[in-house]
């Protein structure tokens, strides 16, 4: 697919010439008013606060943790988020938060469109702001236009400065703002103003800088038409009942200026439609596309020419609505004359929304009631046994249990499967026992070596299915650990 001027349709011809290829044209959103900027502007007010706020939040964990509400504490190998502390043996928690991203955007892509691109994209969010200081300082779009094809000057000079040096401060608290998410916020700040920022923290900052500058500020709509895959992927979530950004055809065509002193009669009468072919819904549309030919991938659905197409109906004269979100089906009952009907709850979306309930509620009931101790357990593979002079096979284990509380913790352990067994704790001078106890220090991983002897009368193989059973002594449900005990 090609990319044409702001003015033109997108289409899959070759430009003249035979060339497979079409010189980008730099794209000039207008600023409109309306239902759908209003609700851009709040989309982006919100999750810009929730980015550049949430480090700064605090949690009491209590003594010794970290008190940041959100935080990736890469050096201790933690996650923080609010009240709940993941460790790296529960990575899990990161596959299901993936599942339930994809599926939900799945939803809302099978409701909507392509709302998320629309409102809540960081390419979105960041380049509305972007344009919001382009416009401020550089004007709207013939102002821009104009600004571009003047030749240099002291006055185009100090704009384009002035535009540039607030994309690198914004797209700088852009970078700073990710790296608090990784260390402690407040210090972080001290130690910049105090010029002792670390050699990891720079790097992070000056990458999440130079991609916010080139990606909102350059790149702009090439990000969503040839970057991002998701247009691509978009068409298999759609169906004749997705919300999606649709153009009355059978109302706004044919297209023809608006003469002065022409009248609606008249204008029905010479075969002409609502559309008076003014080209505001292209002008206000972030990635110039021109939506009377027809769903494009380039559409983000952000809603903006239906504000643009609104105010100029508004102003001719006519009903709203020639551009509107609207189904498939919705548009071929309208041509009809019959009363469109929204179907959210169809058999994609029962999918997609059980999916999401399922996911999240094993996430939560996990958050909720999972162990808070983990235990894994590791046999010696050299030698595999040992043949005891009393007539015993002995096998060696390393025992791991991850405390994940933060106070100490007293375990009893066991072995079931063999019956007879006893262990010892090597190096211990205490003798062996049908079961131990050991101990594992607040918030952290307390490693053991366990030995185990077996009458070789009570085994009856070479490999031995067995279990060890580690049991907290603050009443808390046991763990088990699956492994096989190895005999002659």
């Amino acid at each position: 697919m090609t990319v044409s001027s702001a003015s033109e349709p997108r289409g899959d011809a070759a430009p003249p010439g035979g060339s497979l290829f079409a010189e980008h044209a730099k794209i000039y959103p207008k600023s409109v008013k309306g239902t759908f900027r209003r609700l851009k502007w709040l989309a982006l007010v919100v999750l810009l606060t929730i980015y550049y706020v949430l480090p700064w939040l605090r949690w009491d964990r209590g003594p010794g943790a970290p008190d940041q509400a959100v935080l990736a504490d890469i050096a201790n190998r933690r996650l923080y988020v609010f009240f709940i502390e993941l460790w790296p043996q529960q990575i899990y928690y990161l596959t299901g938060l993936l599942i339930l991203g994809a599926v939900g955007l799945f939803l809302a892509t099978a409701l909507a469109g392509r709302v998320w691109c629309g409102y809540a994209c960081p390419q979105t969010v960041w380049t509305d702001l972007f344009l919001w200081v382009e416009r401020l300082i550089e004007g709207d779009r013939g102002a821009r236009i104009r600004l571009d094809k003047a030749p240099w000057s002291a006055a185009k000079l100090a704009r384009k400065t002035a535009k540039h040096t607030v994309w690198l401060l914004i797209a700088f608290a852009t970078g700073g703002a990710w790296v608090f998410y990784f260390t402690d916020a407040p210090t972080l700040v001290g130690d910049v103003l105090h010029g002792r920022l670390s050699s990891d923290a720079l790097p992070f900052a000056a990458l999440f800088t130079a991609t916010t500058y080139l990606l909102a500020g350059m790149a702009r709509e090439q990000v969503c038409v040839y970057m991002c895959p998701w247009p691509r992927f978009q068409a298999a979530m759609v169906d004749e009942d997705s919300l999606i950004v649709t153009y009355e055809e059978w109302r706004g065509e044919g297209r023809a200026r608006l003469r002065k002193s022409q009248s609606w009669e008249e204008r029905r009468s010479e075969g002409n439609g609502d559309c008076i072919d003014c080209g505001a819904c292209v002008q206000v549309c972030p990635t110039g596309v021109d939506i009377r030919q027809g769903p494009q991938l380039a559409c983000i659905g952000c809603g903006l020419c239906v504000d643009a197409c609104d105010d100029v109906m508004a102003r001719i004269g006519r009903p709203g609505g020639l551009i509107r979100f609207d189904t498939l089906n919705g548009q071929i009952a309208r041509s009809g004359g019959a009363t469109p009907s929204f179907r959210p709850i169809r058999p994609r979306t029962i999918v997609y929304a059980t999916i999401l309930v399922t996911v999240a509620g094993l996430m939560i009931a996990g958050l909720l009631f999972g162990a808070r101790v983990n235990v894994s357990v590791l046999r010696d593979r050299a030698p595999l046994f040992v043949s005891l002079s009393n007539g015993e096979i002995q096998n060696a284990y390393t025992l791991k249990i991850l405390n994940m509380v933060r106070a100490g913790r007293d375990y009893r352990l066991e072995l079931v499967g063999i019956p007879g067994a006893e262990l010892s704790l090597a190096g211990a001078p205490e003798g062996a026992s049908r079961s131990l106890a050991v101990h594992a220090d607040p918030d952290s991983v307390a490693t053991h070596r366990i030995l185990v002897r077996v009458r070789a009368e009570a085994l009856k193989g070479a490999s031995t299915p067995v279990v060890f059973v580690v049991t907290p002594l603050s009443g808390d449900a046991a763990v088990r650990h699956e492994t096989v005990f190895l005999a002659p």
